[in-house]
């Protein structure tokens, strides 16, 4: 992959919906260039799903992540256990069997369970358990317009494993108008209640994936993570960070060296406020299903 495809995965993780005239004009390309790229990222297995989900905003998820090492001897036989769990969406495997677990949970009760759940699937004695913040409710939002109806349900199903499907075909699917198809879904992604994105596997790629753990100073203001994601694009993919250990922030980072990796680390640890710098190559990831696909069935 090249800093191109890169900015093209980010754009579709945010909107996999994107139209390619739209994504064309955001990457400076033709829009047969865009879909050929596009057509690549999916024939070298990089982007295997467009998908829908309902979103966090409107089931008021609780997003956790865990990490830490693991004394497994079978990270795929783990992987196997962690599939049929519900709540777990995410495995990373690193160097030294550091596993990174990620979770959506119905509200913060169900932490406890799943805490223990991973001490003793995943053998981490000591995980870190970091809780997400909760995504910013953006200025289109209408706080009084936020229920999901069985429509919109059968309109996400309708999408949840190809979410560039044609709105036409959703309402011939559904029995029903794309002029209506059209107006639930854009209420939908106004209000936040729909999430479109991708299921990316950059393992699949001989590109390098890192997750470099930031620990900020006490005095850093952890708001000051974003800036980094800023400067370091489009290396920096995105970033975690965490309600109950603010001065940590931890970002998901591309590069094709590992002479690229190392200027980037050296960089970061220079930069004001930052403490420490620790980087951890990925090796493999899994994603799987949880309660949120389940919605749509239900």
């Amino acid at each position: 992959m090249d800093k191109t495809d890169i900015f093209l995965i980010q754009l579709l993780l945010v909107n996999s919906r994107l139209p390619y005239a739209e994504l064309a004009k955001k990457l400076n390309l033709s829009v047969n260039a865009v879909h050929k790229r596009i057509q690549s990222l999916v024939e070298k297995g990089v982007i295997r799903r467009f998908t829908a989900k309902v979103s966090h905003f409107a089931v008021h998820s609780v997003q956790v992540f865990i990490y830490g090492n693991s004394q497994i001897g079978n990270v795929h036989g783990l992987a196997d256990k962690l599939r049929t769990h519900g709540s777990i969406y995410w495995l990373a495997v690193g160097g030294g069997n550091y596993l990174y677990i990620g979770a959506y949970l119905r509200n913060v009760h169900e932490l406890a369970a799943l805490v223990a759940y991973i001490k003793e699937e995943a053998k981490i004695p000591e995980p870190t358990v970091g809780i997400m913040a909760a995504p910013p409710v953006l200025p289109a939002f209408n706080p009084d317009d936020t229920a999901l109806y069985a429509l919109d349900y059968q309109i996400i199903r309708a999408l949840k494993d190809d979410s560039r499907k044609p709105i036409s075909e959703v309402a011939d699917e559904l029995g029903i108008s794309a002029k209506t198809a059209r107006r639930r879904l854009n209420r939908m992604i106004k209000n936040g209640l729909i999430e479109l994105s991708v299921e990316w596997y950059p393992d699949a790629s001989n590109d390098i994936i890192t997750l470099v753990q930031l620990h900020l100073k006490p005095d850093t203001d952890p708001a000051s993570a974003f800036k980094f994601l800023r400067k370091y694009a489009p290396h920096m993919l995105f970033y975690w960070q965490f309600v109950d250990i603010p001065n940590v922030a931890t970002y998901a980072v591309w590069t094709s060296t590992m002479k690229e990796l190392q200027r980037i680390r050296e960089s970061l640890e220079k930069e004001e406020g930052v403490l420490s710098v620790v980087p951890n190559v990925l090796y493999v990831g899994y994603i799987f299903s949880t309660w949120r696909d389940q919605l749509v069935e239900q």
